[in-house]
């Protein structure tokens, strides 16, 4: 039946564009949560609210640089233990609850963040707020993934990826425009408040939408999951396509279903253990590229490090985030065209060079800076180096949006198998969670400490990339989520497949079209044929073993009745 007002009568197209407005929501709430903070630390009526992290007026001192550091990673700290919760109660309680649950909690968070009047109920709000924001990124891009067609999977996970530079830049006009009223303490009570609208959008909504077709199947509640997949489809239930797809989601999770959360760590035919790396590893690799370096501190590097005025750093902050905003949505459009492979290769490799150009220009720019104290002259205002600098912090992160920005909410998600990929997913962005607090944690301290050598470190760990994804990260554009898992099926047993994945993507051929269509039927497929095989060799021996049987059971008969036969004439 094509009848129905749930999911608000949204229905095909449109409800599949719903799922992806309301995971872009999410998105865009958490970069709104990543930035705002940024554009505070330098407003006075911050430092003198929170005078513990008043970098402004003490920019060598490495204690306060390790409270302002502690402070602003705080909230790494709840996403990291709101990813780990996720790994024991997502598939409980299903990917809808999980949001709507992460989103009532940051409410609390960002409620407690906004009335505020020492540092350690700011820090505790913060905390809080990424509780609910790690609940909520590691069950997204889940439901986004299980919830989208093969051909549109990436593109909408890179779109929910565009929504947190979205949110970034918002946050940094909102400071920026909010920065005019200063030293009235709205000035940074509003930009922290107005989290809080998106996250009651997402209480209002996520019940309403379609829970994750494969959750439902996982959990016994067929009929409700076909209903989903026909809803998604604009199809009956009885359509070909929809019974197809679900009989592919079905036989999937037969073949998972003994799995629980310890078998992340085991590998077996379907590799879980080598796939969980690939999607925690790219987590972490997102992390250490440097990102939020200069998310959390661009409106700092600006004013500290290329010696810019409040005014400029703040518009050059602002800038910058529509630049990353814009830069993003290269990405949305090439992700299926190009691949993810490379994606990540080209934006690993550009934020590599990136890297080594900054760090060459802020060499310069100390160098010089040092020379003109001991003259007795102090440098004003930026130098030509210092300009190559604010560039190149532009470049950074265009590079940065096209390879790697939204790849890891898409990447593990769609790599794990559906019976662990909720607790996978969990600990992936714990891995984001944790990195993402080292390096926003130390920078203050770095820059303090070595200067210009912290873009070093950032540019050989960029380079280090490029080569373990070219040669363990197999391509998945264009793929369903069981194509994906029979690729790993038939990989190379042991540590060797790990290397051999990439080859079997490469050559394995694709079930579905660039436009969505069906090119190979599910019962077509080499893989289910092989199983249909092995299961007639199965019936055919038992077969034989039960003709086997009867044969003995009646030689036994035989033998019993001229046994009997010969014992009567005997008497």
């Amino acid at each position: 039946m094509l009848g129905g007002s749930k999911y608000f009568g949204f229905r095909g197209q449109r409800l599949n564009l719903a799922v992806g407005v309301i995971a872009g929501i999410d998105f865009f709430l958490f970069g709104y949560d990543q930035g705002v903070t940024g554009g505070l630390l330098t407003l006075g009526t911050w430092v003198k609210q929170f005078p513990e992290i008043d970098s402004v007026h003490n920019p060598t001192n490495n204690h306060i640089s390790t409270i302002q550091g502690i402070t602003v990673a705080s909230y790494n700290v709840g996403c990291f233990i709101g990813a780990i919760i996720t790994i024991f109660i997502g598939d409980i309680l299903g990917r809808r609850k999980m949001i709507f649950l992460g989103s009532a909690i940051m409410v609390i968070g960002a409620t407690l963040q906004t009335t505020a009047f020492s540092l350690p109920h700011l820090i505790v709000g913060r905390i809080i707020t990424g509780f609910g924001n790690g609940m909520n990124t590691s069950t997204v891009p889940t439901w986004a993934s299980e919830t989208s067609k093969s051909h549109k999977r990436g593109k909408m996970v890179m779109i929910e990826g565009a929504m947190i530079t979205g949110g970034i830049c918002l946050s940094y006009w909102v400071d920026f425009a909010f920065s005019y009223l200063d030293p009235n303490p709205v000035s940074w009570r509003f930009p922290i408040a107005l989290q809080i609208v998106f996250a009651l959008l997402l209480l209002g909504l996520i019940l309403e939408m379609p829970e994750s077709p494969r959750w439902l199947v996982l959990r016994g509640n067929e009929d409700e999951a076909m209903n989903v997949i026909a809803a998604l489809e604009n199809l009956p239930v009885e359509h070909h396509i929809v019974q197809t797809e679900f009989m592919e989601i079905k036989d999937t999770v037969l073949e998972t279903k003994a799995y629980g959360w310890a078998d992340l760590f085991t590998m077996g035919p379907e590799r879980n253990f080598h796939r969980v790396v690939l999607g925690y590893v790219n987590q972490v690799f997102q992390q250490i590229s440097g990102i939020n370096l200069i998310t959390y501190y661009a409106p700092t590097i600006y004013k500290q490090y290329i010696n810019l005025g409040d005014t400029t750093s703040s518009v050059l902050a602002a800038c910058n985030g529509t630049e990353y905003f814009l830069a993003s949505w290269f990405a949305v459009y090439t992700i299926e065209r190009f691949g993810r492979r490379t994606l990540m290769l080209v934006g690993a490799a550009g934020c590599s060079g990136s890297m080594a150009i900054l760090a060459g220009m802020n060499y310069i720019s100390q160098r010089d800076a040092a020379a003109a104290i001991a003259r007795g002259h102090p440098l004003v205002g930026a130098t030509p180096s210092g300009i190559v600098s604010a560039t190149f912090l532009f470049v950074f992160n265009s590079f940065f949006a096209v390879g790697w920005l939204g790849m890891t909410w898409l990447y593990p998600a769609e790599i794990v198998p559906l019976k662990i990929r909720a607790p996978a997913n969990g600990l992936s962005t714990s891995a984001n969670w944790a990195f993402n607090f080292m390096v926003v944690m130390i920078t203050p301290v770095a820059f303090s400490s070595i200067g210009y050598k912290t873009y070093v470190i950032f540019a050989v760990i960029n380079a280090f990339i490029v080569p373990v994804v070219y040669f363990f990260y197999p391509e998945t554009a264009y793929r369903s989520l069981e194509e994906i898992d029979n690729i790993f099926r038939q990989t190379k047993s042991g540590w060797a497949g790990c290397l051999d994945v990439v080859r079997v993507a490469r050559e394995e051929p694709r079930r579905y079209g660039k436009n969505g269509e069906l090119l190979v039927d599910y019962e077509d497929t080499a893989d289910v044929r092989a199983r249909s095989v092995a299961g007639g060799a199965h019936e055919s021996n038992e077969a034989k073993g039960r003709g086997v049987e009867h044969a003995e059971t009646e030689t036994g008969s035989g033998e019993s009745s001229t046994f009997e036969k010969r014992a009567y004439a005997h008497v």
